[in-house]
């Protein structure tokens, strides 16, 4: 798994050839949630609300980023790091 993004202690990552729908992991004091990268839905797992906050305006800030790090995701390619939530 590659991390491609980390800010105020949330850490976001993707896996290499994981499965559909487009996701991606956050991970938080020891919390995991998994994210659908088109509708920002929680597809498994829970943060606390306000790291589900951060990562919810994190992610709609970058969406076309983390479409493109999901297709390379699936070659596999190298991942492109990701601005973090300023």
């Amino acid at each position: 798994m590659r991390e491609i993004s980390r800010f105020y202690g949330i850490i976001i990552r993707m896996y290499f050839q994981d499965h559909n729908p487009p996701h991606f992991h956050a991970e938080y004091q020891g919390m995991k949630a998994e994210y659908d990268i088109r509708t920002l839905d929680l597809l498994a797992g829970s943060l606390s609300k306000r790291a589900n906050i951060m990562v919810l305006e994190w992610a709609s800030q970058h969406k076309e980023e983390l479409m493109d790090n999901w297709q390379k995701a699936i070659i596999p390619a190298a991942l492109n790091k990701i601005e973090p939530l300023n």
